[in-house]
């Protein structure tokens, strides 16, 4: 089960929790009812420590992901500026080098295969 439908579960249940600690509240105020209240005061605050953390949980690992996107990203700009000024500055060898750190191999002119756009 994933953190996030495991953080979907527990607002459920918390949801749930909610919805019978207001329902008692409106009723009658007598000694049955008084303890059935605490009950569900405690519960709904179990509940409620335990989705608050879920969804701590859950908003790190979406920050933990957001900062490793922005690495990706900044990594394979800076490949691809390597790139380009070694393509413009006609510098082969660091072309190759740079277009091996992005897994592609560089086809010399006139190749028996024909590229994909050429191919009937």
């Amino acid at each position: 089960m994933s953190l996030l439908s495991l953080s979907l579960s527990v607002r459920l249940e918390f949801d749930a929790y909610r919805a019978d600690l207001e329902e008692l509240s409106v009723g009658p105020r007598d000694v049955v009812n008084m303890a059935r209240i605490d009950t569900a005061q405690e519960q709904y605050q179990i509940h409620k420590d335990k989705y608050e953390r879920l969804r701590s949980d859950v908003t790190i690992k979406l920050n933990f992901l957001d900062e490793n996107k922005v690495k990706v990203m900044h990594k394979q700009l800076l490949l691809f500026h390597n790139a380009i000024s070694a393509y413009f500055a006609g510098n082969q060898q660091q072309l190759e080098q740079t277009l091996k750190q992005f897994n592609i191999k560089l086809r010399p002119p006139g190749a028996d295969k024909p590229s994909w756009l050429e191919e009937p």
